[in-house]
């Protein structure tokens, strides 16, 4: 019987228009099919084995824990994850990978090969569409199974015999030296009759090739390119391929508090996250994936940019309506399991800073010039005029009350301070004066009311005494130089009141004063780009071997794939919250980009 393993445990595979989630014991606990934000086939990962899995590993006693893999690791710089298990009986390695897509159908593949001695194996497969719902109906169709239910078919294929048991589908093979048994699932749209036949050795040929040519783009060569390289793969595995959106995660409701709530659906696209993607892609040599997701933007914004959302579906859908799946228990019994967001229509302003400054970037770095762009640029900052002096929900989407959030309002004076570069460049006309006087206005404004004089830190919101990890995006955005006394002052105190004992940064207090900022019961764990932020931020202010430290214990939080979760729990000594996180991962990039710049590395 298999349980869900810590979130660590798992692999991601995908095809850049969905993902699945392989455990260290050979199961497959989560898959959406056709899309990244499709309904769950398996979702065991927020369920049971009831809620659908694919097991494929070395046989075992029924009842008993399957085996865990011995060794695993993706073959070189690619979203191909071989696993071995060494066994009484000899040594065998399973491959998993989904082909790059481009307009076929979804496959999923597992390639069996046997290393040393005979070793008898197990497939079992348990659809169950719906996000664990809905038993299909499986039955064969010249000689191959297929499981339907409404609109969706998924297709097995394999040269290993078949048979069905308690609404599962299994294969017992036993694999020697050089032998290697494959198998594909396949989705289709019900009505379309069968895809076609796989063809799993091309596939991989073709797939180890993808990746091989996309890596090879990478200009960073510096000491930490190993976990960045793997960050850059994660991304270019978030990204929507037909539209350039990106996820901010393929999963839903991985508990940021094992046990508890604070449970969201991830699979959108979050402004903010993909523009510092774009950001960090620019900066590594990856052009065509930025001009992707600039091109996304301005779909997505078109037409009604007065009233840009914090997050839209990965083709740039604008109601992301959120439900509780009532029928699954939640990761470790962390419900409520969510689909859909209902934060996608929240006030935060912070957004018309992160969306500007990549365009600006974009601009900045020589992409093609898209005239729409800049349009796009002086809309918003007509929004900003009469608007950013209002309270919002802020970067971390609280459900509490709306507050004059700091980082909110130093990111509408980014805003309008990168639209003054561009008018000032020539590529694009507006009043010039009447927005410097803007900008003026905001700083003030910001110095004045969200800075607290007696303690040297700027706080988390007028009026408030706490603060908030958000405040040392302050130097990196140029909104005040690093030496200015109280950037330092705010990344001191934020050390000393946010800090974890392990020295990892929590984004705000979640208990005391604070309580309820957020509208939400429970804490959570260090939030782990904002612990990337401090090592920049130390970096930035002369601390280099500080933060070269705090990035080597942050790359040490990485799974054995070297793969983050949104957070680490510092009492269960684990990561917690959706995996793995684009907002983890494009900071860790950031990071080491600065510290190499820097010289700050060891060996």
């Amino acid at each position: 019987m298999h349980v869900a393993g810590r979130i660590e445990d798992y692999a991601l595979i995908g095809d850049m228009q969905t993902a699945a989630l392989v455990c260290r014991d050979g199961t497959v606990d989560w898959l959406c099919l056709p899309r990244f934000d499709s309904h769950a086939v398996f979702a065991g990962l927020l369920g049971t084995e009831e809620h659908g899995f694919w097991r494929l590993g070395p046989a075992h006693a029924p009842g008993s824990q399957p085996p865990r893999a011995a060794r695993r690791s993706y073959r070189g710089d690619s979203l191909i994850l071989e696993s071995e298990w060494d066994t009484p009986r000899g040594t065998v390695r399973v491959t998993d990978f989904m082909p790059p897509r481009g307009t076929d159908n979804p496959q999923l593949t597992r390639i069996v090969e046997g290393v040393s001695g005979r070793v008898p194996m197990r497939s079992a497969l348990r659809m169950r569409f719906s996000y664990g719902r809905v038993v299909p109906w499986v039955h064969k169709v010249d000689g191959r199974t297929v499981a339907v239910a409404g609109p969706d078919s998924v297709w097995l294929d394999t040269t290993a015999e078949t048979f069905g048991k308690d609404l599962t589908t299994y294969s017992d093979f036993t694999v020697a030296p050089g032998d290697r048994v494959a198998f594909t699932i396949s989705w289709l749209p019900s009505h379309r009759g069968q895809p076609a036949h796989p063809e799993p050795e091309a596939a991989l040929s073709t797939t180890e090739e993808f990746w091989r040519e996309w890596v090879e783009q990478c200009t960073y060569h510096g000491p930490y390119r190993e976990a960045v390289v793997r960050s850059l793969i994660t991304l270019k595995a978030l990204t929507y391929a037909p539209t350039g959106g990106i996820v901010a995660a393929p999963t839903t409701s991985l508990p940021e508090d094992i046990g508890g709530s604070r449970n969201w659906d991830y699979r959108f696209t979050w402004l903010r996250d993909a523009a510092i993607t774009l950001s960090s892609l620019l900066r590594t040599g990856y052009r065509d994936e930025a001009r992707a997701w600039r091109e996304w933007l301005l779909r997505a914004v078109a037409g009604d940019p007065e009233n840009l959302q914090i997050m839209y579906g990965i083709a740039g859908e604008r109601e992301l309506g959120e439900a509780e799946l009532d029928w699954l228990p939640g990761y470790e019994n962390s419900a409520p399991v969510r689909a859909g967001n209902g934060a996608a229509h929240q006030l935060q302003l912070d957004v018309y800073g992160e969306v500007t400054e990549a365009l600006h970037l974009a601009h900045m770095t020589g992409l093609a010039r898209n005239d729409y762009a800049s349009l796009l640029q002086l809309k918003l900052i007509r929004y900003l005029e009469t608007h950013w002096d209002q309270p919002d929900e802020g970067i971390w989407e609280v459900r509490g009350p709306r507050r004059h959030f700091v980082h909110s309002k130093v990111m509408a004076w980014v805003a309008v301070d990168r639209t003054i570069k561009l008018i000032e460049s020539g590529d694009a006309d507006g009043p010039l004066d009447k927005w410097r006087d803007l900008r003026d206005d905001i700083h003030r404004d910001v110095c004045e009311r969200g800075y607290d004089k007696e303690r040297n830190t700027f706080t988390q919101s007028y009026g408030s005494k706490e603060l908030d990890a958000s405040l040392l995006l302050i130097p990196q955005v140029g909104f005040l130089p690093p030496d200015d006394k109280r950037v330092i002052g705010t990344i001191e105190a934020i050390q000393r009141e946010l800090s974890t004992p392990d020295g990892f940064i929590l984004r705000y207090p979640t208990s005391g004063d604070n309580e309820g900022v957020d509208g939400l019961e429970g804490d959570e764990g260090a939030f782990l780009a904002c612990s990337f932020w401090m090592a920049d931020d130390l970096a930035m202010i002369g601390r280099v071997d500080e933060a070269r430290r705090l990035f080597e214990r942050l790359l040490a939080l990485r799974n054995d794939l070297g793969l983050l979760a949104e957070e680490w729990d510092p009492r269960l000594q684990r990561q917690v919250g959706n995996f793995p996180q684009a907002f983890s991962h494009v900071p860790l990039i950031d990071t080491a980009l600065r510290l190499t710049a820097s010289g700050a590395y060891g060996g």
